[in-house]
């Protein structure tokens, strides 16, 4: 999604072919089209097919529209917008990788109705072995064609690259500019009344860095009457009681610079990967139970090849509701400017099964938390 009513369409082919996208209402009926970029990149030995991107619109909102890609007439699809208003449903995973098990999410949350999808980082884990990137996207293509997907970066993006992220810029390019962002990597934007700010563990985050600074630009320009949530995604946990990934300082450093920003801004969820199990706190600020606080929601279970992560900590703390180390996938609908539900999915009962589940109140209608 690019702004309030625009689309970034972007597709990869061998051979050179227009950077046109083609798109209407009907099935079959393109009345109108759109032209934007073609690109490369060098990764080593291996070069990228065309990496083709056109922004169309603008739409009308929760609308489907049927589109083609360049001159590929054969090939047809159609996508749904997201709404303008409430309530709106998003599928939310992390570490996503292509395995049996990621295709098994993936047919999960093809049933799930979902508006949009938001993915914390951790996606084709093709660690610098390039196609594992063109793999990866011919795997998501039959759902990533069809609903936005916003994504943001984790451990795997990174790369063996000068500079880093180099396939991950390449190939994922989010609308950073429109919230002022300098850099791919962090980035907001707004649907349906919420707020969803996208962070990057894996650059500066100190009060120094350009990240630091445009996250605290950004959350003052928030207008809670427009947008009562406000929805967090960060790939490493800053809450984590799994014994995988403990003491890092993508975690432990950011949450110590940046915890006081979400929480003055009164952040209602904050959505994490990088650990491979599923985890849900309370809500919570500097290590406490707080009422003002975000709660921490783990969502690494998303089917990568590096296995789940089977080992907790114990006891349990008490700020740590539920934990447990099995594939799936989350939902968040937003029903209204007050309340959200949430529930966990996993992999191994079907989609209208619920494993984990909490009706959400918006920080923003509790009274005594209002800033």
């Amino acid at each position: 999604m690019v702004g309030a009513d625009k689309m970034r369409i972007s597709w990869i082919t061998d051979d050179q072919t227009p950077a046109t996208v083609a798109y209407g209402t009907s099935p079959g009926d393109y009345a109108k089209s759109a032209t934007g970029t073609t690109s490369s990149y060098q990764f080593d030995v291996y070069k990228s097919g065309q990496i083709h991107e056109v922004v169309i619109g603008p739409l009308h909102p929760d609308t489907v529209y049927y589109y083609r890609c360049g001159g590929n007439s054969a090939r047809k699809f159609s996508f749904k917008t997201a709404p303008s208003a409430f309530p709106i449903k998003f599928a939310i995973v992390g570490d996503l990788g292509q395995t049996e098990h990621t295709n098994s999410t993936l047919q999960h949350i093809s049933e799930a109705n979902y508006d949009m999808l938001l993915l914390p980082g951790d996606l084709s884990y093709a660690d610098s072995w390039q196609p594992r990137w063109d793999s990866f996207g011919q795997m998501m293509e039959p759902l990533a064609s069809q609903r936005p997907w916003m994504v943001t970066q984790g451990n795997h993006e990174v790369e063996i690259s000068t500079p880093p992220f180099t396939a991950y810029n390449a190939r994922w390019r989010m609308p950073f500019e429109d919230s002022g962002s300098t850099s791919n990597l962090y980035y907001s934007f707004s649907v349906a009344g919420v707020h969803v700010v996208m962070l990057g563990s894996y650059t500066d985050f100190d009060p120094s860095s350009a990240q630091y600074k445009w996250l605290q630009s950004d959350l003052a320009r928030v207008d809670r009457t427009k947008t009562p949530w406000l929805v967090v995604l960060i790939h490493a946990p800053w809450y984590n009681t799994n014994k995988a990934h403990q003491g890092e300082t993508e975690s432990v450093d950011m949450k110590k610079y940046m915890e006081s920003l979400l929480y003055n801004a009164r952040a209602d969820v904050v959505f994490t990967g990088h650990v491979h199990a599923y985890e849900r706190f309370t809500r919570v600020y500097e290590d406490q139970a707080d009422d003002c606080g975000p709660i921490h929601i783990t969502v690494g279970d998303g089917g990568n090849r590096e296995g789940l992560a089977t080992k907790y900590i114990d006891p349990q703390l008490e700020i740590s509701i539920f934990r447990e180390a099995s594939f799936g996938h989350g939902e968040l609908e937003v029903v209204n400017a007050t309340h959200a539900l949430w529930t966990w999915h996993r992999n191994d009962d079907g989609e209208d099964v619920v494993s984990d589940s909490l009706w959400i109140k918006s920080i923003s209608s509790v009274d005594n938390c209002k800033v």
